[in-house]
């Protein structure tokens, strides 16, 4: 018999999310959720308020991101809910796992002007694999434990609950219910013509993204790329399944690689903007995607595998194997050369400061287990060019929905998650406005947290291209040398500001040394421009 539950609405979505090992609620106070509080207090679970509802929701999308199971965030009604879309909508494009509990005016006065009445589920249905008003108390575990496992399903992302005033203080007798499981789909698609043109290939490269994280299909992919020798670019949350010191793994390279590959393997990512998309010149593209929805028919490809990503890279693998040393060695010729070029910039003694000064002194110091956040435009883009990542789980950006002011709820949820791991945030000045009253946040909850903030005074990733564009540029300037630092001490955390490169390695040692949230405000130069080929295209 399954075990039975009485008690409030608030009882009943807390037994829910526990039965899924969710320990954790992220949420910033309102009244209209009040009997949630009462539940996951009365339990024993944790309450992570944060000072702006955008941070309790990015909170719970990276969560997601780093456990592979629902991250929870728990906000009042209306202007609350709003202000955590955004991370649920960089969850629909991430493909993260999380559940967004949201208030609404009591039903009993519904349509007659209660307090931050709002019709929510209208408008997360296009970006929500699940959203739904539940009205009956005796339905709202059932509901929020159903809306768990439809988040925690292939292919990922965020589902949204809300539930009437009334009736989350309404009491009802239940079971609990209980978690379920992904499934072992069957694989779609062309199975055997992609076995076939990785065993006929002659240089054949992989990319392995997100989903393959997030499926837990890291093993997988690393023993069929060293199975059958191919040679492995990485993107995402992709980072660090291979390692990135490993004879097999490339970054640098990636342009010669897809340039000259006569086979491009993309496993887990979409054929996007991030990689031409899905476009690799003459090379014939296979696309294995966790979900058939997700299959990028767009870039016509030779072949397309969907389902368990497990079961896709394993069936992969038997690819016919052949010596591919020759490729290998060109692509890691052209990665040293690469790699040397950055040399110049990595070791700058420029003033103002050259932005790949930083990365050059940061990296060495680097943990190989950490977690590395990057948040920003210009600035978060050198992070994703200087930093290898050598273990999965250990990188998080924005994605493809782009979205700057993650940073606080991410590193809330990393610090809070793995308190034994070294945090550490690259941060643009202009994405540091988006969520710097949660330091405050990150300094109650003592998370051990490091943010490195080039400060250039500019929206860079907008003034350069406009000026190129237009020959001039406007509501591009922030003001020069922003005392962040000050911002951060005041709010009870480290702070220093650097403006010389010589003190840049000294200042990062002491922050990673320094217990709880310490923020470096280092001054670069706004004249210089990240290089990049295509900005939103």
């Amino acid at each position: 018999m399954p075990e039975k539950i009485e008690g409030h609405g608030g009882d009943l979505v807390a037994e829910a999310i526990r039965a899924h090992g969710i320990d954790r609620v992220y949420t910033l106070s309102g009244g209209h959720i009040f009997p949630i509080y009462d539940g996951l207090h009365t339990r024993g679970m944790r309450i992570v308020d944060v000072r702006h509802e955008q941070a309790a929701a990015f909170a719970a999308e990276a969560h997601g991101k780093l456990t592979r199971s629902p991250g929870v965030a728990a906000l009042t009604a209306g202007p609350g809910v709003i202000n955590g879309m955004n991370a649920v909508v960089s969850a629909h494009f991430n493909g993260s796992p999380m559940l967004m509990l949201g208030g609404r005016s009591p039903q009993a006065r519904w349509g007659q002007g209660s307090l931050q009445e709002m019709d929510h589920v209208p408008i997360f249905a296009s970006v929500t694999k699940r959203a739904e008003t539940v009205f009956d108390p005796s339905l709202i575990a059932e509901r929020t434990s159903a809306a768990l496992d439809v988040a925690s399903g292939r292919h990922r992302g965020p589902a949204f609950l809300d539930f009437p005033m009334d009736t989350l203080f309404s009491r009802a007798d239940v079971a609990v219910p209980t978690a379920a499981r992904n499934g072992d789909a069957p694989l779609e698609g062309h199975v055997d013509a992609a076995v076939r043109l990785l065993g006929e290939a002659e240089r054949p490269v992989v990319l392995i993204g997100s989903d393959v994280w997030a499926d837990g299909a890291e093993k997988a992919a690393r023993q069929m790329i060293e199975t059958l020798q191919v040679p492995a670019f990485m993107n995402g949350m992709g980072r660090g399944v291979v390692p990135a010191d490993h004879p097999l793994a490339f970054s640098a390279a990636r342009g010669q690689g897809f340039a000259r590959a006569d086979v491009v393997f993309v496993v887990g990512t979409a054929l996007d903007f991030r990689i031409g998309f899905g476009s690799f010149g003459d090379a014939k593209v296979v696309h294995v995607a966790d979900d058939p929805n997700n299959v990028g028919h767009h870039a016509n490809p030779a072949a397309w595998v969907a389902g368990p990503l497990t079961a896709a890279l394993e069936a992969l693998a038997q690819a016919a194997q052949k010596d591919r040393s020759d490729w290998i060695a060109e692509l890691r010729g052209v990665e040293q050369e690469k790699r040397a070029g950055f040399t110049a910039d990595l070791q700058s003694d420029a003033v103002p400061i050259h932005p790949a000064r930083i990365y050059g002194e940061l990296v060495p110091r680097l943990a190989r287990d950490g977690i590395v956040i990057a948040d920003g435009g210009d600035f978060a883009s050198y992070a994703g060019k200087f930093i290898d990542v050598y273990e999965p789980g250990g990188w998080l950006d924005p994605g493809p929905y782009g979205c700057l002011g993650i940073s606080a709820g991410y590193a809330l949820a990393a610090g809070l998650l793995y308190p034994e791991r070294q945090v550490v945030v690259m941060l643009g000045d202009g994405a540091a406005g988006f969520s710097l009253a949660d330091w405050d946040t990150l300094v109650r909850f003592n998370v051990n947290v490091t943010l490195v903030c080039g400060n250039n005074g500019i929206w860079g990733l907008e003034k350069h291209p406009m000026k190129f564009l237009y020959g001039y540029d406007v509501a591009a300037d922030l003001r020069p040398e922003t005392r962040y630092d000050q911002v951060m001490a005041a709010l009870g955390g480290h702070g220093e500001m650097v403006n010389d490169p010589s003190q840049i390695g000294d200042a990062i040692a002491r922050a990673l040394a320094t217990p709880g949230p310490s923020l470096l405000n280092i001054v670069t130069d706004p004249e210089i421009a990240y290089p990049r080929s295509a900005l939103l295209a």
